[in-house]
């Protein structure tokens, strides 16, 4: 067996081991459907979602935008939602102004509103912007769903759901993240356009 067939089967065990733990955990679960109600409920009150991370975060945040305003799986109409992490010249002119931990917390307060949805994304759950954009929620009364992993970080305390991916490793639990946000894009859709699961 070659080194890349060893590291392929391993990784493969740990993700599946990762996502094994989430289908025996009633809890996450349970928090995760309450964020599909909150979304849901946001769009059928005419609201958007607002998502947000750093890194490999970001790029989920912008994939996620994406297969709301786009499409998952099936052809209907788009659905709201932007990724805070895409403009620049937004990001680079608040963090140079004010700070970096303050790039999506500035955004929030220039863009959202009450009937708003505010999804955010940290492997660690201790992003300071992402800590910073959840306070700023809570004080304009938007509510908050947050994606995170290992014991749930600073975030736990200012979000209004909580989602804890499983997963020793940043990767891991990236992977358990990408699973949440299709299917909550997926139950969205279904619920909105009364597509079948």
């Amino acid at each position: 067996m070659s080194q890349a067939t060893r590291i392929i089967c391993r990784n493969l065990e740990r993700s599946i081991a990762a996502k094994n733990e989430l289908l025996q955990n009633a809890q996450t679960q349970a928090e995760f459907a309450r964020s599909v109600d909150i979304v849901l409920n946001c769009y059928q009150q005419g609201g958007r979602l607002y998502v947000a991370g750093n890194g490999g975060s970001a790029a989920d945040a912008q994939h996620l935008a994406a297969e709301f305003v786009s499409r998952l799986a099936r052809d209907r109409a788009p659905l709201p939602a932007e990724a805070l992490t895409t403009d620049s010249s937004i990001i680079t002119a608040i963090g140079n102004d004010y700070g970096y931990d303050q790039i999506f917390s500035r955004q929030i307060a220039g863009k959202l509103s009450s009937k708003d949805v505010f999804l955010g994304i940290t492997t660690s759950g201790n992003s300071p912007n992402i800590v910073k954009a959840l306070q700023v929620c809570r004080e304009r009364n938007i509510q908050s769903i947050v994606f995170t992993g290992h014991d749930g970080g600073a975030v736990r305390e200012w979000s209004d759901v909580c989602v804890i991916a499983p997963g020793e490793l940043t990767s891991q639990i990236q992977e358990v993240h990408l699973v949440l946000e299709h299917t909550l894009c997926e139950c969205v859709e279904a619920a909105l356009f009364d597509f079948e699961l």
